[in-house]
């Protein structure tokens, strides 16, 4: 894993991906929460590590233009920081005719077995 390292995810928007559908607008159109969703999803991708795996903490972004349904979306996550476990993505999302999104996404590399075994000791306390 280095600087510069992208990933793109991409989906056709399905009434399901709407603000309506979503809950977070009365509007058929693609939903700010998808689209967040989107962008984590690619920085996770891009951050794929064998027997480690990724979190997100942190995440700033503009929804900055409507989608209809029925047109393609892809988010683009480039990593431009690694500090020890902290990784810092530039995440950008398209539609067919412009750009819709762009922000930064935060994650931190996690041993998966230690990170369970805490959430699991959540549960043990209620």
């Amino acid at each position: 894993m280095e600087k510069g390292n992208q990933y793109e995810s991409v989906l056709i928007v399905e009434e399901k991906h709407t603000a309506k559908a979503f809950g977070s607008g009365d509007l058929y159109v693609f939903s700010t929460p998808m689209m967040v969703a989107l962008m984590e999803n690619a920085a996770m991708k891009s951050a794929e590590l064998g027997g480690y795996a990724t979190v997100g903490t942190s995440l700033n972004v503009k929804h900055i233009a409507a989608t209809p349904m029925g047109h393609k979306v892809r988010a683009i996550a480039e990593l431009i920081e690694i500090e020890g476990k902290k990784l810092v993505f530039r995440v950008t999302a398209f539609d067919e005719k412009e750009k819709i999104g762009e922000g930064v996404h935060e994650r931190f590399i996690i041993d998966v077995e230690k990170f369970m075994k805490k959430v699991g000791m959540k549960t043990r306390t209620l």
